[in-house]
């Protein structure tokens, strides 16, 4: 496994309502601003919205991308998700196989 403290390649997680997660994955799949998004199909979300504690089902999006398309990700997910303010977060991969890096170097093309 590679193991690398400045590694380009990052693990974005993403919430949405559970009827909208599979159309989430392939547009940004289809977008090339990520090699794979895994829908992680139901959870509890439980959180405070304009001064109330509201709670949801959501589905996670666990998507497999590269540093320098967290921009392009982000702009995407604005496209179609129906929230007003979603969550994106993004966690540097610190380690991986090197062939599920290479294929996701070949999914997202060249880094730029």
């Amino acid at each position: 496994m590679q193991q690398s403290n400045d590694s380009p390649y990052m693990i974005a997680f993403c919430t949405c309502p559970p009827d909208k997660a599979a159309d989430i994955a392939h547009v940004l799949v289809r977008k090339r601003v990520c090699a794979c998004v895994n829908v992680v199909p139901r959870m509890l979300s439980v959180y405070t919205w304009k001064g109330s504690v509201e709670e949801d089902d959501e589905s996670l999006l666990v998507i497999k991308t590269r540093a320098d398309r967290l921009d392009a990700l982000e702009s995407a997910v604005a496209e179609v998700h129906p929230y007003e303010v979603f969550e994106l977060v993004a966690c540097r991969l610190e380690s991986g196989s090197q062939p599920y890096l290479r294929w996701m170097d070949a999914c997202l093309g060249p880094q730029g």
